[in-house]
Parts: C-alpha cells; structure tokens; sequence
C-alpha cells in the first residue's frame, strides 16, 4: 500500500512539474514571438556629423557610409547590428510605437571607444531618420544624423565603379615646389612657391573588371599604384566590406551600389578574385603614381 502511495504521489508531482514547465514555456515563447518582420533588412545612406569639437583637428569623415541592420523584433527586445568605417558592432533596444510612429532606441555593447546609442524613426516601412550620439562625450565627433533608405544586399561581380567624375586621392596629398619662368625678360628671379598635389587613377578602372576577369601581368604591369589599390578594393567591395581607412572610403561610399556587410569578406571570395588580390597587391609594391593639382 506504501509503495503504491509513492507511486501515485510521484505521478503527481511529476505531471505538476510538467504542466508548469509547459507554462513557463508558453509564456517565454509568447515574450519571444517575432514582430513586425517587415522592417528586417539593411538600411543605408549617409551618417553625418551634427556635433564636432572644433578645436582640435578633423581626423574623422563628414560623412560616412553607414548600414543598420535590423534583425529581429521582439515585444520586449530589438537586435541589429551598425556597420560602418570598417567597424561591425551589435545592437540590442526597443521599439516603440505611437500611431504611425514607429520609434528605435538602440545601444552599441559600449565596450568600445567609438560605441553610442543610435535613436531613430522608421518611415513608411522604408526611410530611417534619426541620431547617433557617441558615448564618450570627449570624442571629436559626439552626434551624427542618419537619413537611410532601406536596400538590400546581394553580391553582383558586374557592377562596376560610375565613369562620373575624377578618383582623385585627397586623403593622401604631397606638396611640391613648383618654379615658374617669367615672360618679362626684365624680371630675372623665377617665382618659386609650394603646390598640393594629388594622385588621380586612370581610366583603366572603368575597364577592368576584376572579379570576372582573371587578370595577367600584362594586364596591370603598366598600371598607377592608385589604379591597383582601386582594382582590389572593388573587389571587396562588390562583396560589402566596411573599410577602416579614409583611403579606400573616399573612392565607394558614394557608389550607389557600394553597401558595407562584414568587417572580413575573405571566405565570400571566388577562385578567380582571389587570385587576382594575389597579383594585384605584388604590382602595387613596386607600382608608381604620377600626381597633379586638382580642386575639390
């Protein structure tokens, strides 16, 4: 009889047990239902400063490309991801909504100098509009306004970079001393003043498609060092890569097409790139730029 209370007692408890687990269960899968799928997806345009400490030099960009990725949507809990100047960082918030006012408040882990709290509307299922205000208040750089358009992303070997005005490197200008001859026989000291010059690529980055071309020494060996560098680099870039230097930013973040994903793209390479990126980066150490005056 003794075993046969146990018995019972033990079933009891254990279908107990069972229906409170399925109710914790229900409950944490109610918390966690996805909501508002329709907003998932990249968006992208310009991140733009709005506040700048004036008194010490520009190092960072007036504007930069930027990608919001937003993830997953919760009722409790928003997840993305911030994708720009070569950094990849998570974000977590909410999302809150007022009518037709659908209202983002989310944080970067914080865990990095550069990290902040992006605070942001999104309209018409398509346009992002807000601010991003940088956590540590001693930064050159302290608030940035977005205006993003939702786009998505996919891998294009075809695409090239627009024939559209000059890639000239501002980043990286030398200064040259120019001599100049008078007309006046008169006059018998030559004028002698210091010039900013510029590299600028040639055509030849129109032309040459290096991801579906697999490229042979014949092909780069009379190339400009900044012809070469831009040939690699659009090769990441068909890719999305988020570059780190101001060098490389200056020649995609205007390209229509041109929308940072990964911090590393490696893996995504095909056969033919990679061999190219082989042979690319050996011309460029021995390569050499002509360079020129250009306004901007």
């Amino acid at each position: 009889m003794k075993k046969l209370f146990c018995l019972l007692l033990s079933i009891f408890l254990f279908s107990c047990n069972s229906k409170e687990k399925k109710t914790v269960k229900n409950s944490s899968e109610n918390l966690a239902k996805e909501i508002r799928t329709d907003l998932y997806g990249s968006y992208v345009g310009n991140f733009t400063v709005l506040e700048r400490d004036t008194t010490r030099p520009e190092k960072e960009n007036y504007i930069n490309k930027i990608n919001i990725v937003i993830k997953k949507i919760t009722a409790t809990k928003v997840t993305g991801q911030s994708v720009v100047a070569g950094n990849s960082r998570p974000l977590s918030g909410q999302m809150t909504v007022d009518g037709n006012t659908i209202h983002f408040i989310l944080k970067e882990p914080g865990d990095d100098k550069n990290d902040g709290v992006f605070d942001f509307e999104i309209k018409n299922d398509s346009l992002l509009v807000g601010t991003w205000t940088a956590n540590n208040s001693k930064k050159e750089v302290t608030k940035r306004k977005l205006e993003l358009t939702k786009k998505e992303f996919k891998y294009d070997s075809s695409v090239m970079l627009p024939e559209e005005g000059m890639y000239v490197d501002y980043v990286n200008p030398k200064e040259e001393q120019v001599t100049e001859e008078s007309d006046d026989p008169e006059i018998k000291d030559n004028a002698t003043y210091m010039e900013t010059v510029y590299r600028e690529a040639s055509e030849s980055i129109f032309k040459i498609n290096s991801s579906t071309q697999k490229l042979k020494e014949s092909d780069v060996k009379n190339l400009k060092k900044i012809d070469l560098e831009i040939l690699r680099n659009t090769i990441f870039a068909r890719h999305g890569l988020t570059f780190k230097t101001k060098t490389v930013r200056q020649f995609f973040d205007d390209v229509e097409w041109y929308i940072p994903v990964s911090e590393n793209v490696n893996s995504e390479l095909t056969s033919v790139e990679k061999e190219n990126v082989v042979l690319l980066k050996r011309f460029e150490k021995y390569a050499e730029d002509n360079y020129d005056s250009f306004g901007r």
